[in-house]
C-alpha cells in the first residue's frame, strides 16, 4: 500500500511517498518560492522517485493544522483534488500529532508547537505508550494557543524530560529554557510530509478516512485578513 503525503503546514514545503515498511521519497524545501509554486511539482517529482504511478496510489494524506492560512488552503486543495480524482482515501492528519511521530519513544514528553504570531504558539502534548500492538501515540494536553512563555512556565516542574517540537522555536532559540526541556535539532524539528504519512497510515488502518467535499483546514484563530476586514468595515459582511 503506497500513499501519498502532502505538508504545507509552514514555510516548508513536504512531499513524501510512503508505505508502512518505507519511505520510498520524500523532498521537503524550505525557501524563497511560494507552496503554490512548489507543491505540484513536487509531487510529480516524489513519485517519478518513487517509481510509483499517481494511478497506483491507495490515499492521499495531508496536514490540516494549525499553521499558516495560505499554506493549509494549498495543500488541502492539491490533496482534495487528488482523492476526489483518483477516487482514493483522503486521509487529514493534524499538524501537530504529524510533528509526534518525529520522536517515536517512551519516558518523553512530547510538546510540538507551531508559531501563533504575536507571541503565541499552538501547542499540545504527547506521549507514546507501549501496548499489545507496539507503541501508540496518546494525547496528554489539547491543543490550545498560549503564549510561549506560558507554555514554556507549565513544563518547568516536569519530572519526565521535554522535547519541543515545530517551527514555534526556530527564531527563539535563545529563550531560556526550563531544565529538562530541550528542543528537538532542526531536521526533526520541522513538519515533514513522511510523518504526515505515517500517522495517516495509523488512521488508515482503523478505517479513519475523511470527505474531500467537507474536510476544512483546522483554524484556532482568524486569518489577518480576516481581523483586518473587521477592523476597517465592522463584523457585517466580513468575509
Amino acid at each position: 500500500m503506497s500513499i501519498l503525503s502532502i505538508d504545507t503546514s509552514s514555510q516548508v514545503s513536504s512531499v513524501a511517498v510512503l508505505s508502512a515498511e518505507r519511505v520510498a521519497a520524500e523532498l521537503s524545501m524550505q525557501g524563497a518560492l511560494t507552496h503554490s509554486e512548489t507543491l505540484m511539482p513536487h509531487i510529480g517529482m516524489a513519485l517519478e522517485m518513487a517509481r510509483v504511478k499517481k494511478e497506483e496510489l491507495d490515499g492521499i494524506a495531508v496536514s490540516i493544522g494549525p499553521g499558516s492560512f495560505t499554506g493549509l488552503r494549498i495543500g488541502l486543495a492539491a490533496a482534495k483534488m487528488m482523492a476526489y480524482a483518483l477516487h482514493i482515501p483522503l486521509i487529514a492528519v493534524p499538524t501537530l500529532e504529524a510533528l509526534a511521530h518525529h520522536t517515536i519513544c517512551e519516558g518523553v514528553r512530547l510538546v510540538p508547537m507551531m508559531d501563533a504570531q504575536k507571541g503565541n504558539v499552538y501547542a499540545q502534548e504527547f506521549a507514546w505508550e507501549a501496548g499489545a500492538e507496539g507503541l501508540t501515540l496518546r494525547e496528554v494536553h489539547p491543543l490550545v494557543i498560549l503564549p510561549l512563555s506560558e507554555v514554556l512556565a507549565g513544563l518547568a516542574e516536569s519530572q519526565q524530560p521535554v522535547l519541543l517540537l515545530g517551527d514555534a522555536m526556530q527564531k527563539k532559540t535563545l529563550t531560556p529554557l526550563p531544565r529538562g526541556v530541550r528542543i528537538a535539532p532542526i531536521h526533526a524539528r520541522m513538519p515533514r510530509a513522511a510523518c504526515v504519512g505515517l500517522a495517516a497510515l495509523t488512521r488508515l488502518a482503523r478505517g479513519a478516512v475523511d470527505d474531500p467535499v467537507t474536510i476544512a483546514p483546522l483554524y484556532l484563530r482568524r486569518s489577518e485578513a480576516e481581523v483586518l476586514w473587521e477592523k476597517r468595515h465592522g463584523t457585517e459582511g466580513a468575509p
